[in-house]
């Protein structure tokens, strides 16, 4: 049986065999939990808060989360994305409520009005100088040392980042050539926000970014990829890693051959069942937009960031710790600008493929929670993380965990274990 050393210090320790074994405490430590938050969300991290078409004009805003921290994401007159953080510089409170909206030029605590521009910079105190002479604030008071938290915020192909770190390196440079490229495959033009919700998760939000790296699992857990073929291992494609481990992409070619594989039938997995039909085959009526075969591909940005093409379903998922066995994941559906009607009805019904009762991945959304129950009572025990080796390198397959084994790799190297 796997289990975990002793160790000496006081921090809970990593398996000696490294990207291999992953111990079951990291799901369910608290300390390690608000660790977390420091090192890698309030770190040198570039953190996804929303599309740039979520704020189109001067004062449009959008509320999101960096780890634990509450965050007011909005475009400023000059038409510059500012990120700071959602909370009134007096007693605390959060300065914006809604998901979005339009401010026009400030923001008001609504506890005691205390006033913000679109910088986040305090630029009002109610009653300031008091009432009659008496009461208000001490007269030294200095309104621009006191303000929430700032972020730096970068943009690319319609995304916006954030990051409360000086040391984080130009986006470009975070991600690399290779996973840059296979944004820019998706993010062909202005984008076109078509819906959004929200999903809770029951489970740590490191099960939830390693299941959508994890390209093995996919068309064995998921009944509707196998029966009718979107994805399968026996399908080309591959998983691409970025070389710091953090980053992926997997994708699916399809394969005349397949469609005659009794691979998954000879395997007796339920993925596959030859009985099923659908009532409205046009729901998989796809069309190849972007001229390369790609049928699916799954995009993953460290530590928390999904982009999604299934078909042509597009979606961007963000994924938001919420404690150690809560998770909150932000969808947001949508297509571009220059899409024809038909093309707007074809994503519109693909989108029922993906989310908490899709077709695909309604299971993503409780599979997460097996694992979290599963493991209470093994925090010294170690999952085994082998599947296509040991190392973190991209391959020209999909019957592996390498970029799992990635994900380990970058979260290692911030929490420093």
């Amino acid at each position: 049986m796997d289990t975990i050393a002793e160790c000496a210090t006081t921090r809970r320790c990593w398996p000696s065999d490294s990207l291999t074994r992953v111990p079951y405490w990291v799901y369910q430590d608290e300390a390690n939990f608000e660790d977390e938050q420091q090192r890698i969300f309030e770190g040198p991290a570039w953190n996804f808060v929303c599309l740039e078409a979520d704020i189109p004009n001067r004062g449009d805003y959008r509320t999101t989360h960096v780890g634990a921290m509450p965050v007011i994401v909005v475009r400023d007159a000059d038409g510059t994305i500012n990120a700071f953080e959602n909370r009134c510089a007096h007693r605390g409170a959060l300065i914006a409520f809604d998901d979005g909206g339009n401010v026009q030029n400030t923001f008001r605590c609504v506890y005691h009005a205390w006033s913000y521009d679109l910088a986040g910079n305090l630029k009002g105190i109610a009653f300031e100088h008091g009432i009659h002479g008496a009461g208000g604030m001490q007269r030294d008071i200095r309104p621009e040392g006191h303000g929430p938290r700032k972020l730096r915020t970068t943009t690319l192909y319609g995304l916006v980042f954030a990051t409360l770190s000086a040391e984080t390196p130009p986006i470009e440079e975070y991600l690399g050539a290779d996973v840059l490229g296979r944004i820019r495959r998706v993010l062909k033009g202005p984008l076109r926000i078509m819906g959004r919700f929200t999903q809770s998760l029951p489970n740590n939000w490191k099960l939830y970014v390693e299941n959508v790296k994890d390209t093995y699992h996919a068309s064995l857990l998921h009944l509707f990829f196998g029966t009718f073929r979107i994805t399968r291992l026996t399908q080309g494609g591959g998983v691409l890693v970025s070389s710091d481990g953090g980053h992926h992409a997997s994708y699916t070619i399809d394969r005349a051959d397949d469609r005659q594989s009794t691979a998954y039938r000879e395997q007796q997995i339920r993925s596959e069942r030859s009985d099923y039909r659908l009532a409205d085959p046009g729901l998989l009526d796809a069309v190849d937009e972007f001229g390369d075969d790609i049928r699916l591909q799954i995009l993953s940005v460290f530590p928390g960031f999904i982009l999604q093409q299934i078909q042509n379903c597009l979606a961007v998922r963000q994924v938001l710790p919420r404690g150690i066995d809560r998770t909150d994941l932000h969808w947001t559906y949508f297509g571009f600008a220059d899409d024809t009607p038909e093309m707007n009805r074809r994503r519109l019904r693909q989108q029922n493929l993906v989310g908490p009762a899709g077709y695909v991945s309604m299971e993503d959304g409780c599979v997460g929670g097996f694992v979290q129950r599963g493991i209470a009572a093994a925090g010294e025990q170690v999952s085994v993380v082998e599947m296509g080796g040991e190392g973190a390198d991209s391959q020209a397959t999909r019957a592996t965990e390498t970029s799992v084994r990635g994900f380990w790799k970058a979260y290692r190297r911030c929490m420093g274990y």
